[in-house]
C-alpha cells in the first residue's frame, strides 16, 4: 500500500502531524503499536493546552486529535512496524503483516522517563505519580511533594514546585547534587525545599492517590515513610529510537537532531515530539513540531515530485 505521508508514533505530534497533512490533502497513515495518545493519556487534567478553560484529560484531549484527523481522511493502523528502509527517495515501511510504502515519514515514536522501577509507581502513575512539573505542578497547590534526582532536570523543576507546593523534598541517592552550582545554591536557599540525602525510594504508597513513600538511608540503613501528596520522578529520559533507520543522525542521548523544519539529515524524513532534540517536552510543543513537520513534508513532496513518482 502507498501513501503520500507515514507518520509513525500516535501522540501529540504524530496527531497534530497527522491532522495538518490529511487537511493538506496528502494520502496520510498513522502507525501506532501500542495506544492512540501516547504518554499524556495517562494524565488525568490537562490544564495548560490552549483553548480549554476548564482541565481534560489527556485521554480526551487526544481523542479529540484523532477524530479530528479521521475527519480529514487519515488512516491509523495499529500495526508494529520491523523496519524502515529507502528505495531512492521513496521510505519503505515493513510492519509484521504488510511492507508499505510512502514518500514522506514523519518520526513521532516520543519518549520515556527513566522509571524508579519500585512497588506503587506503575499503578500511581497520573494518581500523584508525574514525571513533569510543567504539566502537574499547579495541582499541588498548598501541598507536599517529592522530587526524585539530583540533576538540573530534577532541581529546576523542584524549584518551580514551589511556586505551588508548601513544601518540597529533593530525595538523592548521593550526598551532593549533580546539578549545575548556580541552580543548587538557588535551591538550598530555598526555604520551601529540603533535601533528603543518601535515600532511595523503595515504594510509593497509595489507594487510589500517593499518601506516602517508604524510603531507605543508603548510609545508616535505616527505613522510613515520608507523608507526600505527590511525587516527581527526575532520573533520566529515554528516547524511544530503536526503530530509527541507522543513516538518521542522533545527539549523544539517543534522540533525533532536526533542523528548524524538522527535516532530519536524511531527505524526507521528519522528526517530531518527543523524540527529537529540544529544549521543552510539553503537549504543545509536539503538536507545534508535528504543525511544522507535515508542512515541511508536503513542500519537500511538492519539490520531489518528478523523483517520487514512478
Amino acid at each position: 500500500m502507498r501513501y503520500d505521508i507515514i507518520i509513525i508514533g500516535a501522540g501529540p505530534a504524530g496527531l497534530s502531524a497527522a491532522i495538518y497533512s490529511a487537511r493538506g490533502g496528502l494520502k496520510t497513515a498513522v502507525f501506532e503499536k501500542a495506544f492512540v495518545g501516547g504518554q499524556i493519556t495517562v494524565t488525568d487534567e490537562v490544564e495548560n493546552y490552549p483553548g480549554f478553560e476548564e482541565p481534560l484529560s489527556g485521554f480526551d484531549l487526544t481523542d479529540k486529535m484523532r477524530k479530528q484527523a479521521e475527519r480529514f481522511g487519515t488512516v491509523f493502523h495499529d500495526e508494529e512496524i520491523t523496519a524502515i528502509g529507502l528505495e531512492g527517495l521513496c521510505k519503505i515501511i515493513q510492519t509484521k503483516e504488510n511492507t508499505y510504502r510512502a514518500k514522506s515519514v514523519i518520526i513521532c515514536t516520543g519518549a520515556h522517563p527513566r522509571r524508579l522501577n519500585v512497588p506503587g509507581e506503575e499503578p500511581l502513575t497520573g494518581r500523584g505519580v508525574s514525571y513533569c512539573a510543567t504539566c502537574d505542578g499547579a495541582l499541588y497547590r498548598d501541598k507536599v511533594v517529592a522530587v526524585v534526582g539530583g540533576g538540573d532536570s530534577a532541581i529546576e523543576e523542584g524549584l518551580f514546585l514551589t511556586r505551588f507546593a508548601k513544601k518540597v523534598y529533593v530525595i538523592h541517592r548521593r550526598d551532593s547534587l549533580r546539578a549545575q552550582k548556580i541552580i543548587q545554591e538557588r535551591a538550598l536557599k530555598n526555604p520551601k525545599m529540603e533535601f533528603i540525602w543518601d535515600t532511595v525510594v523503595q515504594e510509593i504508597v497509595g489507594d487510589t492517590r500517593v499518601k506516602e513513600l517508604e524510603i531507605f538511608n543508603r548510609k545508616t540503613k535505616q527505613i522510613t515513610h515520608l507523608p507526600v501528596d505527590g511525587i516527581f520522578i527526575y532520573v533520566g529520559i529515554l528516547p524511544n529510537n530503536e526503530l530509527l533507520e541507522s543513516r538518521i543522525e542522533l545527539d549523544s542521548a539517543g534522540f533525533v537532531l532536526t533542523d528548524e523544519t524538522m527535516h532530519t539529515n536524511v531527505p524526507g524524513i521528519y522528526a517530531a515530539g518527543d523524540i527529537r532534540h529540544t529544549v521543552l517536552r510539553q503537549v504543545v510543543t509536539a503538536t507545534s513540531d508535528g504543525a511544522v513537520a507535515a508542512w515541511s513534508a508536503e513542500k519537500w513532496i511538492i519539490e520531489n515530485y518528478d523523483s517520487l513518482e514512478d
